[in-house]
């Protein structure tokens, strides 16, 4: 029998009850008092459960459907590591090079090595003659400078003494015209050689002799002259003589120019 059967059976003996008593005799005097027949067992309505019993059953289930949300997260994130680790693994062996493509470049490596070997050697074998060529050169330039040095450094002693062997000249070119100066000339002209001689083997020569070619490099033209006897353009007269010292020029000879 199922709860509504009993509800209504029970009610049904009730309201006999009920009935019973009305049916008896009540005493003069007394009071009737109404009863309530309560049943044991609550209505349908009252039997129905709270909202908050009822909606505690919704929210396990919400809440064991976000749990298992978060652990089917979980797990796509951890597969997704494995994923992306297991990619980079693939990258790292697919840029490992392979054992042909080490060769090679230890090949190469070796062939760059010796190349910049040989290079290295050639520049340094370049730079060893260049320097060799210009610690030759220093010493061929600071030998012909000593030697330049040692060569005119008479110059200055040279040309202190051109004034004296102007005067000899001089004396000897003058000295026939005085009868009284005959004695005395020789020893002038003896004088005057030797000290040329002297001056000469320190390569002091002197510059300028009549007949010789004019030379404005070395003759100093004062004016012209007419000689029949000497070509034209040569020197006609010897006004001052010249020096020069080892090839270089101290002073010019002061000249007069055939002119025909």
């Amino acid at each position: 029998m199922d709860e509504k059967q009993q509800d209504t059976t029970t009610r049904d003996r009730a309201e006999e009850g009920s009935a019973q008593t009305m049916d008896q005799d009540i005493p003069e005097g007394a009071v009737e008092i109404p009863v309530e027949i309560v049943s044991s067992e609550e209505p349908e309505e009252q039997a129905a459960p709270a909202p908050e019993e009822a909606a505690a059953p919704e929210a396990a289930e919400e809440s064991a459907a976000a749990a298992e949300q978060a652990r089917a997260g979980e797990q796509t994130e951890a597969q997704g590591e494995d994923q992306e680790a297991a990619a980079q693994e693939a990258d790292q062996e697919a840029a490992k090079p392979s054992y042909e493509e080490l060769e090679t470049q230890v090949s190469n490596l070796q062939a760059a090595m010796e190349a910049l070997r040989t290079a290295t050697e050639e520049q340094l074998r370049d730079v060893r003659m260049r320097n060799l060529a210009e610690l030759e050169n220093f010493k061929k330039r600071l030998n012909r400078e000593h030697s330049e040095h040692l060569k005119y450094a008479a110059e200055n002693v040279m040309k202190d003494l051109i004034p004296s062997l102007d005067n000899l000249e001089l004396a000897i070119l003058y000295g026939p015209k005085d009868e009284a100066c005959q004695s005395l000339l020789q020893g002038v002209e003896m004088t005057s050689k030797l000290l040329l001689e002297a001056v000469g083997r320190h390569g002091l020569e002197r510059i300028g002799k009549e007949g010789d070619t004019f030379d404005p490099a070395l003759h100093e033209a004062i004016g012209t002259e007419s000689r029949d006897d000497l070509p034209s353009d040569s020197i006609a007269r010897v006004m001052q003589s010249g020096y020069s010292l080892q090839g270089r020029l101290l002073r010019p000879a002061k000249v007069m120019v055939n002119k025909r």
